[in-house]
């Protein structure tokens, strides 16, 4: 009797490992690609649009190719598109063209749900860019009191959710506000002396509020993220966020990681953070923005953001180690209980392009691509068989 039980014992626990083999298998398809929800493979492509306006081509081998064809061939499962209210800013930079305003990102997300990627909407409720060293409340906007401001906040976000779902575009992942760090529409939800975090609250709730209302009805009902920036500062913000600001209605946390600005670098640090925000808040943890560099050089006289002789311990600036610090990050990540990464404008390369501190790109050495627009072949972490 007590063999029988030892052979039906050996028998259950085979057919347990065999089933918990078959389970990690399926959640790939057959070209390596994991879904959205299992794990977010993401990279915001915010630029594409006014790179190929300014006669960037996209190529694998020196073959031309749509650039959302080609994130989709190398394992993209989400796009994100960032959102500015009216950013007419641009129009004397570009000779007269807006992007990133309602029209661009609609023709964005639509080139991604083609291509069968989920989409992610950044919301930065500015004008202009949203980080945490500004968060410049939209001109139509300014000098409003809290009690209309997030009315304003909640409108906008109802309206432009709305606008989407017409164009059977809703997006899967919304972000409300971006890099709020410091606040949002400052003054009126700025944080100083770590103090005004009921006003920040106030305004986070709104457009919170605004997807769940549209959700009640909708098909594809968005999973809602808040976004600070920086791993060392993700513990104190979002204890605030939630304790003083009242903020308990999201779905994800989400925070930016360049090591660039990061005191949190070792690998062991990373997972040891992501590790205690996942013990403490109970939420899904998404590195919504991070980058690393391939090479040190310029394919262009804009001077690149991310410009060091000495790179993080551990990883050089090659292409190699651009895709071993990606392996190793998404590694650390899953480990850890992290559930998806964001790879921040891997598409900006070098062209004709204008901003208002340079022509070209100061991105070009953290893309995807060589700066004769070619797919690096190195480039293929986000359809590495992760141990989950």
């Amino acid at each position: 009797m007590n063999y029988l039980k030892v052979y039906f014992g050996i028998v259950l626990l085979l057919t347990t490992l065999f089933s918990c083999k078959s389970v990690r298998q399926s959640s790939r398809d057959n070209k390596g690609n994991y879904s959205w929800n299992q794990f977010i493979m993401g990279a915001d492509l915010s630029y594409v649009s006014q790179i190929e306006d300014n006669g960037a081509v996209y190529k694998i081998n020196n073959q031309p190719k749509d650039a959302f064809e080609i994130f989709k061939s190398i394992g993209t499962n989400t796009a994100r598109v960032r959102l500015w209210n009216n950013p007419t800013w641009q129009l004397p930079v570009t000779g007269g063209k807006m992007y990133s305003d309602l029209m661009d990102v609609e023709k964005t997300m639509r080139r991604a749900k083609q291509q069968g990627m989920a989409v992610c909407l950044d919301l930065h409720y500015s004008d202009d860019w949203a980080d945490p060293d500004k968060q410049i409340t939209p001109a139509a906007w300014k000098n409003l009191p809290i009690s209309i401001l997030k009315d304003s906040v909640y409108n906008y976000t109802l309206a432009v959710l709305n606008y989407f779902s017409e164009k059977n575009l809703t997006p899967e992942i919304i972000q409300i506000g971006n890099e709020t760090t410091f606040g949002m529409l400052w003054p009126a939800g700025k944080i100083e002396n770590n103090s005004n975090w009921e006003n920040f609250g106030t305004l986070l709730n709104s457009g919170i509020k605004a997807v769940r209302d549209f959700s009640i009805n909708a098909t594809i009902q968005p999973q809602i993220i808040i976004h600070v920036a920086q791993l060392q500062y993700a513990n104190w913000w979002t204890k605030n966020i939630i304790e003083k600001g009242q903020v308990t209605d999201f779905d994800i946390l989400g925070i930016s990681h360049y090591y660039k600005w990061s005191t949190v670098n070792a690998m062991q640090a990373i997972g040891d953070t992501i590790q205690l925000l996942k013990k403490s808040f109970n939420k899904p943890i998404v590195l919504v923005e991070t980058a690393f560099a391939w090479t040190n050089n310029n394919a262009d006289t804009y001077g690149n953001l991310f410009y060091s002789t000495t790179p993080i311990e551990g990883y050089s600036f090659t292409k190699e180690d651009q895709q071993r610090y990606m392996k190793d990050l998404i590694q650390t990540l899953i480990t850890n209980g992290g559930t998806g990464i964001m790879y921040w404008e891997p598409a900006w390369i070098t062209s004709s392009m204008k901003d208002r501190w340079g022509k070209g790109s100061s991105w070009e050495n953290n893309t995807f691509f060589d700066f004769s627009c070619n797919l690096l072949p190195s480039i293929t972490f986000m359809q590495y068989n992760y141990k989950f």
